[in-house]
């Protein structure tokens, strides 16, 4: 059986997967409330940090998508950020 585990990554404005390191955002977030949980709060923190960009009038969805919906869909509101998903077997 396959678990959902999510991957946050800085990467550049057009998000390409050159520009996303493993080695640098090499933290897995599962697919429980408080896994999602966490990866909000590490969204959030790399917005107040300055190191990705998410409008004002999109925070809430991005915080919805993340804990109740698909947190790789988040990935459309933020600049300089994305979220992947990945299968652990």
């Amino acid at each position: 059986m396959a678990y959902k585990t999510f991957v946050f990554f800085n990467c550049d404005a057009d998000k390409s997967e050159a520009s996303m390191n493993i080695f640098y955002n090499n933290a897995l977030y599962g697919n429980s409330l408080v896994s999602r949980g966490n990866l909000l709060n590490k969204v959030m923190a790399e917005l107040d940090a300055g190191r990705i960009k998410i409008a004002d009038a999109d925070i809430k969805k991005v915080q919805s998508l993340i804990i109740k919906g698909d947190p790789v869909a988040a990935s459309e509101f933020m600049q300089y950020g994305a979220i992947r998903e990945f299968e652990i077997q």
